[in-house]
């Protein structure tokens, strides 16, 4: 009779401590591509930091393209938005769908105000407005690392959550579903193709 108690006691405690075990793990998953986002929150901020300035610097050359300059505008206050609605739920479909497609109107919106850009070598030629494009493309890199880094924790997180034995802890504590942030990148411009 002790005996079979302590067998009973013993198993309960190994239950135990692998239910807390998978708990845990979730959790940690979790916290990693919450942190993971934060790093996107860090460079979008400096991304939208720097677009002011850029547009200030363009104003005195594009005097005729106050309508690229203004898209730039309104593109960046709606991916703050984006951003702040993210940041208070990160890995919600919702807010990871609506910073996606911010992400790429204001991704957009740079690249029309970089062509534009290009039509003004006196613009292109400012020192200020140089640097701006490198801080800008060094930003830019750093997105796309921390974005990938966050996608490949969200991945982690779910394939955690998902995975039987997981699954049934994950379920009892809802552990939600995360989604991975997508955006999808402006169209590029082809060259006509000529045929004789």
């Amino acid at each position: 009779m002790a005996m079979t108690l302590l067998v009973l006691v013993v198993a309960a405690a190994a239950f135990l401590f692998w239910g807390v075990g998978i708990y845990n793990g979730l959790v940690t998953a979790r916290n990693a591509f919450k942190n993971a986002f934060a790093q996107i929150d860090v460079q979008l901020t400096r991304r939208y930091d720097l677009i002011p300035n850029l547009v200030e610097v363009a104003k005195g050359y594009l005097k005729h393209e106050r309508e690229t300059l203004e898209a730039v505008i309104q593109a960046r206050a709606a991916a703050v938005s984006g951003l702040a609605a993210a940041k208070a739920r990160p890995g919600d479909d919702a807010a990871m769908a609506q910073l996606g497609s911010a992400e790429s109107g204001l991704a957009g919106a740079l690249s029309r105000l970089m062509v534009v850009a290009e039509a003004y070598p006196d613009l292109k030629a400012n020192q200020n407005m140089m640097q701006l494009t490198e801080e800008m493309t060094s930003t830019e890199n750093r997105i796309a690392f921390a974005r990938q880094a966050y996608n490949d924790s969200v991945m982690a997180y779910n394939n955690k959550r998902e995975v039987f034995p997981s699954n049934i802890i994950a379920g009892m504590f809802n552990f939600a579903h995360a989604a991975l942030l997508e955006i999808t990148e402006p169209a590029k411009r082809e060259a006509p193709k000529v045929s004789f």
